[in-house]
């Protein structure tokens, strides 16, 4: 172990069961009257000078540090410390969720009503949707529209016909403002996602991007292009973008090859989330103890050992 991984490692000490080291202190208490009652010139000493009573008596001068008491007491505080539960490493959950949310942030504006995309780009876009919910049942999904301003269309829910009804009202004319905020939309759903405190990635579906300042969205960025395959290929701005969310980018295929493979991203991008109700789990180490528990025991093994 480095210093810095010990240091780690001590910082994050702690007992899981703190309580159980409460009983410590009876344990020093019965430790201290065996030792009280055991020592036979105790009642010797307020009559005799103490000087005098160590020549007086037989091994006065010697007590053995390796006495019953004392094993008794070190396995009553080992077993103790045991039980209390030290602890010092995270592990993650056996029961963490496999499905991680998603965010899906789609463009609603004039342009996705072209038809090089057959039936139209919007069409074309809430397929995929489709598709996507499908290969990603009961997976939490949200709803991001956007054309010159981002509205929240529905929070990540299991109900993906729900998801599907919603993409399917939509419509450029619904849109209070024409333009294109895409940075805006991706920052609602990173914002939706931070929220949720599930982990998760973002999916734009989109056939055009504007210039954009290079910066994280804070959560895993998908970037489907919503245009014919050798367009999606060779177009700039959805290039430019990409790079500029850090994004991953999508081109449409004729096949289902592009959604099952973002499916697997989806499944996989950004650490598990939590399982729902558990907070954080720590490996439990108060087994390394037992073995110096039994050595401990061995001595009451030894012949006319609890006799001395």
């Amino acid at each position: 172990m480095t210093g810095g991984t010990l240091t780690a490692a001590l910082a994050q000490f702690h007992f899981l069961r703190p309580w159980w080291l409460v009983l410590a202190l009876p344990a020093l208490g019965l430790w201290w009257l065996q030792r009280r009652e055991a020592d036979t010139t105790a009642r010797w000493r307020k009559a005799i000078d103490p000087v005098l009573l160590r020549h007086l008596t037989i091994g006065g001068e010697r007590r053995r540090r390796l006495s019953p008491e004392n094993l008794l007491l070190a396995a009553w505080v080992l077993g103790i410390v045991a039980v209390a539960g030290p602890s010092w490493r995270q592990v993650p959950s056996p029961f963490a969720q496999a499905a991680r949310p998603a965010m899906f942030v789609v463009k609603v504006t004039p342009s996705m009503l072209e038809r090089d995309l057959a039936p139209t780009r919007l069409d074309r876009a809430r397929q995929k949707m489709a598709d996507l919910l499908k290969l990603r049942e009961g997976a939490p999904t949200g709803l991001v529209a956007y054309a010159g301003s981002a509205h929240l269309v529905l929070p990540p829910t299991p109900d993906g016909e729900a998801l599907n009804a919603m993409a399917g009202a939509l419509a450029p004319d619904l849109m209070p403002r024409q333009g294109d905020a895409l940075a805006d939309a991706v920052a609602m759903a990173a914002e939706v996602l931070r929220r949720g405190g599930q982990g998760g990635s973002i999916v734009v579906f989109a056939d055009a991007a504007p210039a954009m300042a290079e910066g994280a969205a804070g959560a895993p960025v998908s970037l489907f292009a919503m245009l014919p395959p050798d367009r999606a290929a060779a177009d700039p701005a959805l290039a430019a973008a990409a790079a500029a969310l850090h994004a991953d980018r999508v081109e449409p295929t004729l096949d289902d090859g592009d959604v099952q493979g973002l499916a697997h991203v989806l499944a996989t991008a950004g650490p598990p989330p939590p399982a729902p109700g558990e907070g954080e789990r720590w490996e439990e180490a108060g087994y390394w103890l037992t073995p110096l528990l039994a050595l401990l025991v061995l001595a009451w093994f030894r012949r006319g050992w609890v006799l001395a």
